[in-house]
């Protein structure tokens, strides 16, 4: 399997038209209201296999890490390297401008001056002129037992304030547990847990680090951070979009 087998050739709908069909004005409200939303089916079985399949063939990826080795949790994951398989690279692409819009749109409730170009390509230039090289979407393997530690993804001074995970496995069926869980802390309050349920193929969006939130006198921020809970049975892959890379 090459770095290329992903290509347009297996994908019936391009990425942007993939995205343009999602219920755009739907996901945009459940961020607003929760921090994370769902894409369903935005990826095939055949491709959520075939993406999965990418996981033992090292020459995909520049850095493999244990979970257990650094307090992250237990599992594994690696770091693709560019250029990114086809498909992955495209909705990276599809999938910022739309994102951007809530991005800028929130740091203008929170009173955070930076705002985040249209441009996929001018955003990642601002990555690289800070240092910020390294490529950030990664694929993840769970077997039993393992879960993820709630955390945040950063990699850096320069952090695009959403990101993506696709579940590749099918619930039930390839494993059990391992549910995708979003905490939220609030000032002078206690956290709030969010549980995403996902079926393969689904995606789910998700704040970073902060987000908005309407109050009595205004907008306050708030701190999210996501994880995994512990693997029941059997082995679960997802793969990660994170549209800032690292130093």
């Amino acid at each position: 399997m090459t770095i290329h087998s992903l290509s347009t050739k297996r994908v019936s709908r391009s990425a942007e038209a993939r995205i343009a069909a999602q219920d755009w004005r739907g996901i945009v409200s459940d961020l607003n209201a929760h921090g994370c939303a769902v894409m369903p089916g935005l990826l095939s079985a055949e491709e959520c296999a075939d993406i999965a399949g990418l996981y033992p063939h090292e020459e995909h990826f520049r850095s493999h890490v244990v979970m257990a080795r650094h307090g992250f949790g237990k599992g594994e994951y690696r770091y693709f390297k560019y250029p990114l398989p086809d498909l992955i690279e495209g909705l990276r692409s599809a999938l910022y401008p739309r994102l951007a819009t809530v991005a800028n749109d929130w740091n203008e409730k929170m009173g955070v001056a930076l705002r985040y170009p249209a441009d996929y390509a001018a955003f990642l230039k601002r990555c690289h002129d800070e240092g910020q090289t390294r490529p950030t979407p990664l694929l993840l393997q769970y077997a039993p037992g393992d879960f993820n530690c709630l955390h945040q993804d950063l990699y850096g001074t320069l952090a695009f304030p959403l990101q993506v995970a696709i579940l590749l496995s099918e619930p039930g069926e390839d494993f059990t547990g391992g549910e995708f869980v979003l905490t939220e802390q609030r000032p002078r309050m206690q956290s709030r847990a969010e549980v995403v349920p996902l079926k393969r193929g689904d995606a789910v969006v998700f704040a970073v680090h902060n987000r908005p939130v309407q109050g009595t006198k205004g907008y306050y921020r708030v701190n999210l951070r996501h994880g995994v809970s512990r693997l029941r049975s059997g082995r679960r892959h997802t793969v990660g979009i994170i549209f800032h890379d690292a130093k």
